[in-house]
């Protein structure tokens, strides 16, 4: 539970690195890269936002929103509901998270798209007369932060960190939005670190309110934001006090790559998409088996068994069995077998995978039930997604075997811009029927040139009916 690199005497807390670099970047610091991908992965956690309409409860969270009521000042995007920023900032995330089809930093393991996003739209409505570039150097700004303290730890992955990072990161952004001065942001850093939450037991069991744990910490942001802003004062060493986020969420760290590289390497641009909607983790088993489909035209009733060679995080967090009976949406897209009997039977994955009828199909049981995940206990790194290795064998005795280095989506194995907006035309097809069907082509053109949209309204407004 101690740091790999103690801070040296004299050194501030690293939160104070941070939030400096938030305060001082302007929008002409950044990498054409960083701008690049933060335009991006904010028109992907549109997309995803829009099938997230469709995932279970969210007409029970958004009634309940509703019912609370409150001040008008944000927009919930895809219905258009207007509530108070904190209540809009959840909502919206919830939406983008639900999916698990959002764009996700597989070394920090953290969806900080998820969180950033809705936090600084929220925030950017109620301050009213922020410009595109403003949101998205903010944005790209609020994704550096929360990746940063992610990869800078050491430990095996124990809390959610796309909600306890997340809600970094969205202070982050917001923080940028409001022109918050480095002592105010600093303070609003310790307020949100006062609030954030996320366990992985929900992950664990599949149960819906995984989802929302992003949710519950972009809340938590606008809040801190709020208060920050009202001289409400937060503790100081937020990561690496006696009791900072490092040593009570993550364990062993180093933030030596973090104070060496800030405001040079841009993490966004280490972002990448999620080709399939279920869990990251299970990404590997669902291109390894699609892949060695099409090289050797196989079918499902062919195969004999599979086994699924991961390293320890992955089978520790998806190599579930599938089990007996209906498991749930969640449940289903955080399970290897599952993911990869769904990708064999159907040639993809996609978000009607998970609906009712796929949840209980029995083909795709009967396959599951012949897919295994086993740890590979020659990997001695607890953070990380691959290699994965996955063999088939048929029941004439052939086998066949693919190891993956680096999982589709991963910046250095891309969705080239058709596949990018091949997903998006999928979700926006899923679930923006009730919305005009030009808005779909114009919202992707000012993102494309989101640095000379003159207001965010401008976006928000092709996204609500």
């Amino acid at each position: 539970m101690t740091s790999i690199s103690p801070r040296t005497s004299g050194r501030n807390d690293a939160i104070d690195a941070l939030v400096r670099n938030v305060v001082d970047t302007r929008y002409e610091d950044l990498s054409q890269g960083a701008v690049d991908a933060t335009k991006t992965f904010i028109l992907d956690a549109f997309g995803v936002a829009i099938v997230g309409t469709l995932a279970p409860g969210v007409p029970e969270t958004l009634g309940l929103l509703s019912d609370w009521g409150g001040k008008e000042e944000s927009t919930v995007l895809v219905s258009g509901e207007r509530l108070p920023a904190p209540s809009s900032a959840m909502m919206n995330s919830f939406l983008m998270h639900n999916q698990e089809f959002d764009p996700v930093h597989d070394l920090a393991v953290v969806h900080a798209f998820t969180t950033v996003l809705p936090v600084a739209l929220a925030v950017a409505e109620a301050h009213g007369g922020v410009t595109g570039k403003e949101l998205l150097t903010a944005v790209a700004l609020g994704v550096d932060v929360a990746c940063w303290i992610g990869i800078s730890s050491r430990s095996p992955i124990a809390h959610f960190r796309p909600g306890t990072l997340g809600a970094f990161g969205a202070v982050a952004a917001a923080g940028k939005i409001t022109g918050m001065d480095q002592a105010t942001l600093t303070h609003a850093m310790g307020i949100v670190y006062s609030q954030i939450s996320g366990t992985l037991q929900p992950h664990t069991e599949g149960v819906q309110v995984n989802s929302m744990q992003t949710g519950f910490n972009a809340r938590g942001a606008v809040t801190a934001i709020s208060l920050a802003a009202r001289r409400i004062q937060g503790p100081a060493e937020v990561l690496e006090g006696r009791y900072g986020y490092f040593p009570l969420f993550e364990g062993e760290y180093d933030v030596e790559d973090l104070l060496a590289n800030l405001g040079r390497v841009w993490q966004v641009e280490r972002i990448g998409h999620k080709p399939f909607p279920s869990g990251r983790l299970t990404h590997g088993a669902a291109e390894a088996v699609l892949t060695l489909k099409e090289r050797h035209g196989f079918k499902a009733e062919d195969i004999k068994d599979i086994e699924a060679l991961v390293p320890p995080m992955v089978y520790r967090l998806v190599g579930r069995p599938l089990g007996s009976g209906t498991p749930s949406l969640q449940y289903a897209k955080l399970c290897i077998p599952f993911v990869a009997a769904v990708a064999l039977l159907r040639d993809t994955v996609f978000i009607h995978d998970f609906g009712a009828e796929g949840l209980r199909d029995p083909a795709v049981h009967e396959l599951a039930s012949r897919i295994t995940a086993v740890e590979d206990l020659t990997i001695t790194d607890q953070n990380i997604m691959v290699p994965q290795t996955l063999r088939i064998r048929l029941n004439d005795g052939t086998e066949h075997a693919l190891t993956l280095d680096q999982l589709l989506g991963h910046p250095v194995r891309p969705l080239n811009r058709d596949q990018h907006l091949e997903k998006f035309h999928a979700c926006w097809a899923a679930g923006a029927s009730h919305l005009p069907e030009g808005n779909r082509d114009r919202l992707a053109e000012l993102v494309d040139g989101l640095e000379d949209v003159p207001s965010v309204e401008e976006i928000i407004r092709l996204l609500v009916p």
